[in-house]
């Protein structure tokens, strides 16, 4: 019998910017099963800074660790060009059970509006220096155009949502 050891999802303390063409975004809208819309939107900027955490155990690496006081969270930064002008900024990262997930409580400011979202991300791979992340949101779309304003071309009706979020960090 042999012993496996997965890799931790915990990169060292630092910031972590997104190399040009080594990410991508994609906004999709749904009509009920259908989809009306499907377009890439430039990702402008990236970054993920994970603070050092004050422990006693040893390596100092924020990302995953449950105890986090609130000046000593990591934080996710998305901007996004094209269709949505927007920002998604998150400081609540939170590791799902079984290490290679997280799942990001985040602002989506468009037009100077922040509109909550859930963001599950899968940390595809994780090394010292690199941090490769795919994830993506569901956002209905009645809710989020009383609240911004954004809304999509008449000739493309929607019930939803989906923001797909690619990113290597290094």
């Amino acid at each position: 019998m042999t012993t496996v050891t997965l890799p931790t999802v915990s990169p060292p303390p630092g910031r972590y910017a997104v190399a040009p063409g080594r990410s991508f975004a994609e906004l999709t809208a749904y009509y009920g099963p259908l989809v009306t819309l499907r377009r890439r939107v430039t990702l402008t900027g990236a970054s993920l800074t994970v603070p050092k955490t004050e422990s006693g155990s040893g390596s100092g690496s924020g990302l995953m660790s449950q105890s986090e006081s609130a000046d000593a969270r990591p934080v996710f930064r998305f901007d996004l060009a094209g269709t949505m002008k927007a920002s998604l900024v998150s400081e609540h990262v939170e590791p799902l059970a079984d290490g290679r997930h997280l799942q990001l409580l985040a602002d989506l400011d468009v037009r100077g509006v922040a509109f909550p979202v859930l963001l599950r991300l899968r940390v595809v791979r994780c090394a010292e220096d690199r941090l490769l992340v795919v994830g993506s949101t569901r956002l209905p779309y009645r809710l989020l155009r009383r609240a911004t304003g954004f809304r999509l071309p008449w000739s493309r009706p929607a019930t939803r949502l989906r923001l797909l979020l690619a990113a290597e960090f290094a």
